[in-house]
């Protein structure tokens, strides 16, 4: 997989390049993603896919990248270790360009909620984008946990990056009885059952299921198409519910607006300022 850099208002689209007699091109936004459980799939109109997109596409935001081709040369982007980190590094070591052309943010101008379940994910008025999340698992490993960033000024590198995707040992199980996850290890997930953590060194940080579900939504939220100034909160949320959150935004014109940010609101936005020492500055 390559990110190569792309025009003004490009946006950020995957290019399948092991595709031959169809359109290989495949919008990171909203509307393109395929309800899917324990990821986020995009699907263009001839059918093509690539799912797992998350990571990178938190990477991009996280990193202040609006505007991008990503060339892959299969059907989903690589797992690596199940963080961001190796992306965010890539992108800070080869170097951000500042493009000649207005920011442009998506302010939410009254709240939006949607629910399935005891699942809730919700925006409300914010001056920058702001992430709150609660989770709570039976596994001690994991438990109850809380967490709000405001991700302004790197705090995305700093602070989310590093952190993992997480599951039960009992859901590996069930999955690769299934046929599925064949290929995960204790490598690119952290795996718990009950208060066990499995894989070697623990956790990276006490609370890092709590960021890595931070980490997902701010992933889901850039496939918007714009930064968001608003706060977000997830409730035992995932993948689904922030896309559900997206499409009730996208089709009640008066609960946002987008804006051409001043200098002002601009240094407000994610990834502005963030150097590629920030990256050891992990918390």
């Amino acid at each position: 997989m390559a990110i190569r850099p792309a025009a003004a208002e490009y946006g950020i689209w995957f290019r399948r390049t092991d595709i031959v007699g169809a359109d290989p091109l495949v919008a990171a936004h909203w509307d393109s993603v395929l309800p899917t459980k324990l990821c986020t799939k995009l699907v263009n109109e001839a059918g093509v896919s690539v799912s797992t997109v998350e990571h990178v596409m938190a990477a991009l935001a996280g990193c202040g990248v609006h505007n991008a081709m990503i060339d892959i040369d299969g059907p989903e982007v690589p797992i690596l270790d199940g963080s961001a980190a190796a992306f965010v590094q890539a992108i800070l070591e080869s170097g951000l360009q500042s493009l000649d052309a207005p920011e442009r943010a998506i302010e939410i101008l009254e709240p939006i909620e949607v629910q399935n379940g005891a699942a809730r994910a919700r925006l409300d008025p914010a001056e920058s984008l702001e992430i709150a999340f609660h989770i709570d698992f039976q596994d001690a490993a994991i438990g109850r946990q809380d967490k709000l960033l405001d991700m302004a000024n790197g705090a995305f590198v700093r602070e989310l990056c590093d952190s993992r995707t997480f599951c039960r040992q009992a859901d590996v199980d069930a999955m690769r009885a299934s046929g599925l996850a064949m290929g995960g290890s204790l490598d690119n997930a952290v795996v718990v059952d009950g208060d066990r953590v499995l894989s070697p060194g623990g956790m990276r940080h006490a609370d890092e299921p709590v960021r890595h579900k931070m980490l997902d939504a701010l992933g889901d939220l850039a496939l918007a198409g714009a930064p968001i100034l608003g706060r977000y909160t997830g409730t035992r949320a995932g993948h689904a519910l922030t896309n559900l959150l997206l499409r009730t935004m996208f089709a009640r014109p008066g609960s946002f607006r987008m804006i051409t940010c001043d200098a002002r609101t601009a240094r407000r936005l994610p990834g502005v300022g963030i150097r590629a020492g920030d990256l050891r500055l992990v918390a």
